[in-house]
């Protein structure tokens, strides 16, 4: 062997064996990462249980019933982790949402009858498009948040060719469904969604994470009609698996082009009703800067709610681009719609420098703005929505689109598999909840409405 200077030359790596030495870094880091989380959620379930148990059962003989009772949960949960859950585990009933890499589907899980949503993702988009650094970021937020802001996952698994998210199904479908319907928001309403869109931001960038893609196609509906955020498509973490560098071996392919009329604003609100879902996503991602560009969003988004339209609409992406880069000249309000004074002020606040924005400070400046000063912010999840929502049954879609089938669920044999050699980026991409596995046979409240 060569020596330089009494030391080893060191010997070049092949990207084959470098490669496997990546899959052993991460597939160990992986393991060790996850018994130590389901050690920590295990710990803080027996807390949970002994707070509630502490307050609500006063026999000491019944405390030690339901201590037992959670025991036997947990190490059912132990064992039904073991079991493979698959598309076998699902009867797919529609599809109620279509987007570039994949579709959403609603489907029934065959042993309990739940209602689920099923988010299918296409392993070789991801990977061509550079997207598995993000739907990691997506997995990992959806099972770290466990609140009431962010619509909740179940389960998480994958075949040969797809990804599978298995979440909560929100009968009240999307924000953009409900603008599509009312054209444009009255204060009152605007203050209540934006106000619980603040707290649903809020709550996963205390968790690490930028969500870098609120849109009202992302704000989701429950059957009460409150807000929960979903799609983490572009959401970005703290960890090394977040970033697109980590997976940087990939292909890239550009954004697909569209087109706006330059209308009059009666008329420009009338074409954007038409064409929103494809126009959206300019309009609110182009100015970011890490966690406040969900603020900038958020003003983009309270805009549209007042006026009927973004404010930043063009005939091309690039004189998006343009409008947005220049906002000081760009951002105006037209006369012929009427809003208040504080309302235009918030907006300003949004959709302004990162350092003045609204929220660079913390969000305790933003909850104090004039326009939120009705806001009980402690208990406005607990008040009735500011539109109510009706729904007929536990798989009422009346409030989603309507969309052709597809061929995403095809047997995977007959197409073609992604490259294997990638698949490694896909490691610990299954997950199982607690409740979703202990819970069996058993459908919750809300879901049961106007079911008979």
């Amino acid at each position: 062997m060569a020596m330089t200077g009494g030391t080893a030359a060191a010997l070049p790596m092949s990207n084959h064996t470098r490669e496997r030495v990546t899959v052993a870094k991460l597939t160990l880091e992986n393991f060790y990462s996850t018994l130590l989380t389901q050690h920590e959620e295990r710990e803080t379930r027996y807390v949970q249980m002994e707070l509630i148990i502490g307050v609500s059962v006063p026999v000491s003989q019944q405390k030690v019933m339901r201590r037992s009772q959670h025991a036997r949960k947990e190490t059912e949960f132990l064992r039904l982790k073991r079991t493979r859950l698959g598309l076998d585990d699902f009867e797919s009933l529609k599809v109620i949402g279509r987007g570039a890499f994949g579709e959403v589907r609603l489907v029934q899980k065959k042993d309990t009858g739940h209602i689920y949503a099923m988010k299918i993702l296409r392993k070789a988009d991801m990977l061509e498009k550079e997207q598995v650094a993000h739907i990691r970021a997506e997995r990992d937020i959806l099972v770290e948040a466990d609140g009431a802001w962010v619509v909740k996952m179940f389960y998480s698994f994958q075949d040969k060719r797809n990804l599978y998210l298995i979440m909560e199904f929100l009968p009240g479908g999307d924000m953009m469904t409900l603008l599509m319907k009312k054209d444009t928001l009255s204060e009152e309403a605007t203050q209540f969604y934006i106000a619980e869109t603040v707290l649903a931001i809020d709550s996963i960038h205390q968790l690490g994470f930028i969500h870098r893609d609120i849109k009202p196609d992302n704000l989701l509906l429950d059957s009460r009609g409150h807000v929960k955020l979903s799609d983490f498509g572009l959401c970005t973490g703290l960890k090394k698996a977040h970033r697109t560098e980590f997976y940087r071996n990939l292909t890239h392919n550009p954004p697909s082009d569209f087109s706006f009329q330059n209308m009059n604003s009666k008329r420009k609100a009338e074409t954007w009703k038409k064409n929103r879902r494809q126009l959206v996503r300019v309009c609110h991602t182009r100015y970011c800067s890490l966690w406040l560009c969900d603020w900038w969003s958020l003003g983009v988004i309270m805009y549209e709610m007042l006026i009927g339209y973004p404010p930043f609409c063009s005939e091309t992406p690039q004189e998006t681009y343009r409008k947005v880069m220049n906002w000081k000249e760009t951002l105006v309000f037209p006369p012929e719609v009427p809003i208040s004074e504080r309302a235009k002020d918030l907006i300003l606040r949004y959709c302004n420098d990162a350092e003045n924005r609204v929220g660079a400070v913390s969000v305790e400046e933003m909850k104090s703005h004039a326009f939120f000063e009705p806001v009980d912010w402690e208990h406005i999840r607990e008040r009735p929505a500011a539109i109510s929502i009706e729904i007929k049954s536990i798989d009422d879609t009346s409030n989603f689109d309507e969309f052709p089938e597809s061929d995403i669920l095809q047997p995977v044999s007959n197409v073609t598999e992604p490259d294997k050699s990638k698949d490694w980026v896909f490691l610990n991409y299954t997950y199982k909840r607690f409740e979703g596995l202990t819970q069996r046979g058993t459908i919750p409240t809300y879901m049961k409405a106007g079911k008979a």
